[in-house]
């Protein structure tokens, strides 16, 4: 088997050591091996950096699992090639199972180059991630919260989501709050409706007359005030993610976050046009903001997900299979077998689904035909994985060419077809020696 590179190393990291083994080539030419066992701590790590130095170290490569490798990359990915690998390809043989055999065995695959690089972004854009992400995490944990309040309403007989939209909206909030505070008359808690909600007080006052014990109230005050506080922390993200994405455009890609390593295989000759130079991330969110079904929100993840560099990626469809929304391919004997989507990036996954579901209500878009067309074959569930795919297909062709996007209509679909028809007749009349010309007709007046 060929060989790469000559001085490679494969790190092996836990909570509280980290085991690296380093091949390199002496005098003769012959390899050498070497495993060395370090700490976690920031001494230690500098302690390694130096260390690989002076072995002539150039690239590195250790599994991209759990939370451990992500502050010895940082250290690490200022002096060296840091390449973050994929567990399972990277496995060892089985009963070689230690940690030494298994970073020697990282760094031989390293050395041959069978080592895929996994997607780390730059600083920059890991900054806007992280806050993208905690904001995810409010808004679950918000929602967890009204579900629990919804459930003790329920428990207590009170059936206040028959009567209002929102059981933590404005009127809502108001006649729960007084119920914590000890309130029980009916029609001073139907007062406290607002809005076109008023029109409703009789239908209130019964739906508030509950029969449940007084600990009730208790469990209600939890979850309304476990909702109040991820709400205002919530807003607190909002002005940080705004601030850092009109802050000024990223630099390009360090070389330890390129995905296309000197070790691994060189990417298909068709790629992407590079368009990160200096444009600014505020742009890129406001072109995302402008996609069917998308929002400001899902734009400011979407951008912090996969950044604005599409020559990451060789083509929409590698970035569509590297966020798991591009169909399984698995054959076997000459069958196909399970063609469902793996787990890939969630985050980026959840919210084009959240988007794909708003975009499909529009009964005169694209995307709603489009989804008429495959929910009645495939499903809903299928049917809305593959909206949210042309959703992110569509966001990488339209950041590579820095257009905004524009809708195409409800009867794009049937032109297409209509015109392919057309195509497809006029080639076989073509090929059987006639020449055709095509006249539409115009349509007859009743």
């Amino acid at each position: 088997m060929p060989v790469r590179g000559t001085h490679c190393a494969g790190v092996e990291v836990h909570t509280k050591t980290i085991v690296v083994g380093c091949l390199t080539a002496g005098p003769d030419g012959t390899g050498r091996r070497e495993t060395r066992t370090f700490g976690t701590t920031t001494s230690e790590l500098v302690a390694l950096s130096d260390w690989l130095t002076s072995r002539g170290i150039t690239p590195i490569a250790m599994e991209s699992t759990g939370e451990d490798w992500k502050p010895v990359s940082n250290v690490l990915a200022a002096n060296f090639e840091v390449l973050g690998v994929n567990a399972a390809p990277s496995k060892n043989v089985p009963g070689r199972k230690t940690d030494g055999t298994d970073a020697e065995w990282i760094a031989e695959l390293l050395r041959h180059g069978l080592l895929r690089a996994s997607f780390i972004p730059p600083l920059a854009q890991r900054e806007r991630r992280d806050l993208t992400r905690q904001r995810t995490i409010l808004v679950q944990e918000r929602a967890a919260g009204v579900n629990r309040l919804q459930k003790v309403v329920e428990w207590a007989n009170l059936k206040l989501s028959g009567v209002v939209t929102d059981v933590v909206g404005v009127s809502a909030r108001a006649m729960l709050a007084a119920i914590v505070d000890g309130q029980s008359d009916v029609a001073l808690l139907a007062e406290l409706a607002r809005g076109r909600l008023r029109r409703k007080r009789a239908e209130l006052e019964q739906a508030l007359d509950g029969h449940g014990p007084d600990h009730h109230r208790c469990l209600m005050a939890q979850p309304v005030t476990h909702v109040d506080f991820r709400a205002d922390q919530m807003a607190a993200c909002d002005p940080q993610i705004t601030a850092l994405i009109e802050a000024q455009s990223p630099p390009a890609d360090p070389p330890a976050a390129r995905e296309a390593q000197s070790l691994t295989p060189a990417a298909p000759p068709e790629q992407t046009p590079d368009v990160e130079g200096a444009w600014p991330w505020a742009e890129a969110v406001a072109i995302g903001d402008r996609i069917p079904g998308s929002g400001r929100r899902v734009a400011e993840i979407m951008v912090a997900e996969i950044g604005t560099a599409m020559r990451r990626f060789p083509a929409a469809a590698h970035l569509a299979s590297w966020a798991k929304l591009a169909p399984g391919h698995n054959e076997r004997a000459g069958k196909r077998t399970s063609g469902r989507i793996g787990t890939g990036n969630l985050w980026l996954r959840s919210a084009l689904i959240q988007a794909a579901q708003a975009a499909v209500n529009r009964q005169d878009s694209f995307l709603g035909a489009f989804y008429r067309r495959l929910v009645a074959r495939r499903g809903v569930k299928k049917a809305i994985v593959a909206v949210a795919q042309k959703l992110l297909t569509t966001a990488s062709t339209l950041l590579c060419k820095r257009e905004h996007s524009h809708e195409r209509g409800a009867e794009y679909l049937d032109e297409r077809r209509t015109q392919r028809r057309v195509n497809r007749l006029r080639h076989d009349l073509e090929t059987l020696g006639y020449t055709v010309s095509l006249e539409p007709v115009a349509a007859l007046v009743a």
